[in-house]
């Protein structure tokens, strides 16, 4: 598919990155013991403005924060770029609030919804760029980037699908597997990305650390990461 998003009607497909308000909300708990909490929350900020400098860059789509705590509205406002849209997470679960999230976006008139996780630094923005058109073109109805780890970095839809996202066994290994059956079951056309990796352990860690040794990455978290191995701070 090319790089460029052209939908056929209504607005660009919107894309939002899910995002855990760094100092408002424990973040990276697994990376914890190796960082220490303050550590973890640093790092996940880079993260999550890498991010969003990525996807500012993206031509042809509407981008957005889609932050929980709800509460924590006034600081998302002081770290995102001005041309993003801050929508709060609401729901019980991350699938109510995955479902939620593009349900609005797309009640919104968009060609398309698309969540994205912040903690996939390296993610190459093609891959977002290919899912944006091929909901917008009506190549498929849902579109799935699969993890690693047996979970996924972005789910979009071109209709809001609540039954997607119902009785997902969250942060465990059987997330893709279960939400790939479940479109088959719901007879939707299935779109599916390029595997890539999120960052949650140490080792994650470490094997990020190994890949932006040989070919870089997005400027903070290449600069936190150096840093972090020059000083051998990891314990």
């Amino acid at each position: 598919m090319r790089g460029d998003v052209e939908p056929l009607a209504g607005r660009p497909p919107a894309v939002a990155v899910m995002a855990k308000v760094p100092g408002v909300t424990p973040v990276k708990s697994r990376l914890h013991p190796a960082l220490t909490a303050a550590r973890a929350t640093d790092l996940y900020r880079c993260f999550l403005l890498d991010r969003l400098d990525a996807l500012a860059s993206l031509p042809g789509i509407v981008p957005i924060v889609a932050f929980t705590p709800a509460e924590a509205a006034d600081t998302v406002a002081t770290l995102v770029p001005r041309e993003f849209r801050c929508v709060a997470q609401r729901g019980d679960d991350l699938g109510e609030r995955l479902a939620t999230v593009l349900a609005t976006l797309l009640a919104d008139g968009h060609g398309g919804a698309i969540a994205i996780d912040s903690d996939s630094p390296t993610l190459p923005m093609r891959y977002v760029a290919e899912a944006a058109l091929a909901l917008s073109s009506d190549v498929a109805d849902v579109v799935v980037g699969p993890c690693d780890d047996g979970g996924y970095y972005l789910i979009g839809v071109r209709c809001p699908q609540p039954a997607l996202f119902d009785g997902i066994p969250w942060s465990t290994e059987h997330v893709l597997g279960m939400t790939l059956a479940r479109a088959r079951d719901l007879g939707l056309r299935t779109h599916v990305l390029p595997a890539w990796f999120d960052v949650d352990t140490e080792s994650d860690l470490r094997r990020l650390h190994e890949e932006m040794r040989a070919g870089g990455g997005p400027a903070r978290t290449l600069a936190f990461v150096r840093d972090l191995y020059a000083r051998d701070a990891l314990r």
